[in-house]
Formats: structure tokens, C-alpha cells, sequence
């Protein structure tokens, strides 16, 4: 009978020892993630004074979130009574076994640093990566996030992107706009010259220097193409591509130059 007794007391005193450990944890977790956030916004208002590039800011951030992310889990296991010495060791013991597992990213993470070094990108810029195309949104530890002209967010690793061809179409202040038309043969070259330098002319947006271009580009099966290359502004890249070829399409028409349908003649042998 006191041997049960006893057990039921040491129950009783290491289940109140443990209720204790949890809601000490508890509290120290529920208090840490509110210091956490107050921190964030802290960093946040702190980095918005000062004139830094968007792209180390969230950077910075996101290194500042984790860090205190892992703190306070070391706090909550000492307070679970887990020594922070012995967990120490344990994570040191483990840490061969975690970078084998996270090496990807380790990798992604040496390469948003580099991004931050070399600079090849940052935050607004409109970029080409892998195929994705869209305005850098954000550069984070781990991974860049790409807001696509439709609209979507796409998360691409900062490993993938330094080490593959990566195009920054917002590096440069000008841009070259190509133009190709097909006329039917037989259409007088010099006319269609003219008209497409008056139409090049009228637009505002199109630079003086460099000089445009305009030339026979080639004969082909069923038109001959002319090439017309111009410089703009980079912000109006899109708006000079879309309005020059609906400026061409109206003026041909009304000048009675014709767009040629793709065509095949054939010779019968006579008998």
C-alpha cells in the first residue's frame, strides 16, 4: 500500500513538474512569436527610413525571421527541460546529417546571397528565367518571387536562377523594337520605305539615336519581308511593338498595300 502511495505521489508531483514545463512553454512560445512579429515590424519601419535596395531588405528580413524562429524554439525545449547544452550537441551531432538533407537549400541560399553581391537582378526588374518571364517581386533566402504579366506568383530557388542563362530585359535603359512585314511581290519597296518612315516619324517614343533601320529583309515564298529595327525606351517597349503594327496594318490598307496570303502556284505540263 505505500509503495502505491508512492507512485501515485511521484505521479502526481512529476505530472504537475510537467504541466508546469508546458505551460511555461506555451507561454514563452505564445509570448516569443508576439515578440517576433513586434520585431518584424520594428526592422521593417527601421529598413523603410533608411534608403536601401528592396532586394536586401527582404533579404534581410527573412534572415532576421528565421534566426529568431530557431531561438525561440531553443527557448521553448529548455523550458520543456531539455538542456540547451545537450540540445546543442544533439544539433551539432545532427548537423552532418541535416546539410546532406538540406543541401539544396544551402545551395538556394548561397545563391540569393549572391544575387545580393552581383546584382544581376533586383526587385522590380522584368526578368527571364528558365522560361518564366514576370517582375522580380521579391528576393528571399531561399528562393525569388516573380510576378508573371498575368498575374501569378511564381517561386523560383535562388540556386536555379544564378546558375542558369538569365535574361534582365530591365537592365538597360533603351531597347531595340524588330518589326518584320510581308507585302505581295511586285509592291513598290520605296513607297512602303516611305510610309513606314513617316509612321516612325509621328511616334514620339521612338528614338532619334540610335538610328532606326528599315531594309529588304528577304524574298520569300509567298512575300517579301521588310525589316524595321528601332530604339525606345524600355518602359515603352510593348506600347511602340503593339501600336506600330496596328499603325501598319491601317495605313497598308488605305494606301492599297496588301498582306499576302501564303500561296502555291502550280505549272501544268502541257501534253
Amino acid at each position: 500500500m505505500d509503495n502505491l502511495n508512492n507512485l501515485l505521489q511521484l505521479l502526481t508531483s512529476s505530472g504537475v513538474d510537467l504541466g508546469k514545463k508546458i505551460l511555461a512553454a506555451l507561454v514563452i512560445y505564445i509570448v516569443g512569436r508576439w515578440i517576433i512579429k513586434l520585431l518584424n515590424k520594428m526592422v521593417s519601419k527601421t529598413f523603410d527610413k533608411r534608403d536601401m535596395a528592396p532586394a536586401v531588405k527582404s533579404f534581410v528580413k527573412s534572415l532576421i525571421n528565421v534566426s529568431l524562429i530557431i531561438l525561440l524554439l531553443i527557448a521553448v525545449i529548455s523550458a520543456l527541460g531539455v538542456e540547451t547544452t545537450s540540445f546543442a550537441a544533439l544539433l551539432a551531432s545532427a548537423g552532418i546529417a541535416i546539410g546532406m538533407a538540406l543541401s539544396g537549400s544551402m545551395q538556394n541560399f548561397a545563391g540569393g546571397v549572391m544575387i545580393l553581391i552581383f546584382k544581376p537582378f533586383k526587385v522590380g526588374d522584368y526578368i527571364e528565367s528558365q522560361g518564366i518571364q514576370g517582375a522580380v517581386k521579391e528576393i528571399q533566402i531561399f528562393n525569388t518571387i516573380i510576378n508573371t504579366v498575368d498575374n501569378k506568383t511564381i517561386i523560383v530557388p535562388n540556386s536555379s536562377v544564378i546558375s542558369n542563362i538569365l535574361t534582365n530585359f530591365s537592365h538597360e535603359n533603351t531597347r531595340r523594337v524588330d518589326f518584320s512585314f510581308g507585302v505581295d511581290y511586285g509592291t513598290d519597296y520605296e513607297k512602303v520605305k516611305s510610309i513606314l518612315e513617316k509612321l516612325i516619324a509621328a511616334d514620339k517614343r521612338i528614338l532619334k539615336e540610335p538610328a532606326y533601320f528599315i531594309g529588304l529583309k528577304e524574298l520569300a515564298d509567298s512575300s517579301v519581308n521588310i525589316t524595321v529595327r528601332a530604339w525606345t525606351n524600355s518602359e515603352d517597349y510593348w506600347g511602340v511593338f503593339f501600336d506600330m503594327q496596328k499603325n501598319v496594318y491601317e495605313t497598308f490598307n488605305k494606301e492599297g498595300i496588301s498582306f499576302p496570303f501564303p500561296q502555291l502556284t502550280v505549272h501544268q505540263a502541257q501534253k
